[in-house]
């Protein structure tokens, strides 16, 4: 009587992980990452906005160390050790990105929706804090400014 158990957590799967020169788009993340198992797929889109610290941007460019991709499929399998049953996706742009461009994009689709939030959090704060991308804010007054990391 009642409901069947659940069966036991798969590995999680990176479905995709990258660093690319050309537009990503978080329903390109959703259709990767959704299956039949898929009960929640939660999406990240950081975008480029036309402000920082009260100055008016123009326009950014991200810069990336040769070896960013090996660092990035390290850091998403360590996030993939921490969230089993669920499919990951993320990509950062690196080049010159206008107003609205999308930056970076994360999906995670799990059985239900806590998990998937959880893990979809845990990519981007990974990717944000863990992998050397520079970025370059270029401001209406004519100047630009190096941010440390994406």
């Amino acid at each position: 009587m009642g409901t069947e158990p659940e069966a036991p957590l798969t590995p999680a799967e990176i479905i995709f992980c990258g660093v690319r020169d050309t537009p990503i788009t978080q329903d390109e993340a959703w259709d990767a990452v959704e299956s039949d198992r898929t009960g929640a797929v939660v999406t990240f889109g950081g975008i480029v906005r036309n402000h920082d610290g009260g100055r008016d941007v123009l326009r950014l460019s991200y810069t990336a160390h040769p070896d960013v991709n090996a660092h990035l499929e390290e850091l998403i399998a360590d996030v993939a050790q921490r969230h089993p049953g669920t499919r990951l996706w993320a990509a950062h742009r690196i080049g010159e990105l206008a107003i609205g461009d999308a930056a970076l994009v994360a999906a995670a689709a799990s059985a239900h929706r806590g998990e998937a939030f959880e893990a979809c959090r845990d990519v981007v704060e990974s990717i944000k804090h863990g992998i050397p991308i520079w970025k370059e804010q270029f401001f209406a007054d004519g100047t630009s400014e190096w941010v440390a990391s994406a």
